[in-house]
């Protein structure tokens, strides 16, 4: 085609051209693009701007450090021995205290003493264990009157009697506040506290003097009366 035959060729021309020349630098544009991504990738950089690697420069091998040794373990101090728990005191044991009354040992030898007494001289226990069953009330009464006569002289000679209350018995009599039960037996109706008012019955006995005989040693109280035997 002729440039010159009109406008329509000049302008198809001019429009291939322009299409080549735009394309052309696409291309290069795109290359150049690519290879500056390369050489980023291949050359490295530090820290201040960019430094162009030599090709002949051998890059040595970082060495990694050396691994620091580990301290030493001191050795763990062996535990003390516990000390030995101190003995607990022996606790004393404790008295129980009994609310019932405490009875002593009663010493035998002198109630011994007294009916051993009042056999010698009243026959007393002869008379207690005599079956009276075949008797008349007149020979009790004889043999009774010997029996109180030797029993007074036992006990008078060894003992001294005397009445608990000095009032005269089938008689009134008032029982204070505070009485001692062992003083005085209550019987009857016995309602309230003390004092009462009653009829003395029995004037009751203390001993104000006691000197029984002494026992020899190895003497048997139990013996109250020996066997006798008429040769």
């Amino acid at each position: 085609m002729n440039l010159e035959t009109g406008p329509f060729t000049i302008d198809l021309l001019h429009l291939v051209l322009i299409a080549s020349v735009i394309f052309l630098v696409i291309t290069v544009l795109r290359t150049h693009a690519a290879t500056k991504a390369t050489t980023e990738v291949d050359s490295p950089k530090e820290v201040g701007g960019p430094q162009e690697a030599d090709a002949d420069t051998t890059v040595e091998p970082e060495l990694e450090p050396e691994p620091e040794p580990e301290p030493e373990l001191e050795p763990e101090p062996e535990p003390e021995p516990e000390p030995e728990p101190e003995p607990e005191p022996e606790l004393e044991p404790i008295e129980q205290v009994s609310s019932a009354p405490v009875v002593e040992v009663v010493n035998t030898d002198s109630a011994l003493q007294i009916l051993s007494l009042l056999q010698k001289e009243a026959r007393f226990i002869d008379f207690t264990q005599e079956d009276l069953t075949d008797l008349s009330d007149a020979e009790i009464g004889a043999v009774a009157r010997l029996i109180q006569a030797g029993s007074q002289k036992a006990l008078a000679h060894y003992l001294t009697l005397a009445p608990i209350a000095t009032e005269v018995e089938e008689s009134a009599i008032e029982i204070p506040v505070g009485f001692d039960p062992a003083h005085y037996r209550l019987n009857g109706n016995v309602v309230g506290e003390a004092p009462f008012n009653g009829t003395l019955i029995h004037r009751g006995w203390r001993v104000t003097r006691c000197e029984l005989p002494k026992i020899t040693q190895g003497h048997d109280t139990t013996i109250l009366a020996p066997a006798e035997v008429e040769l």
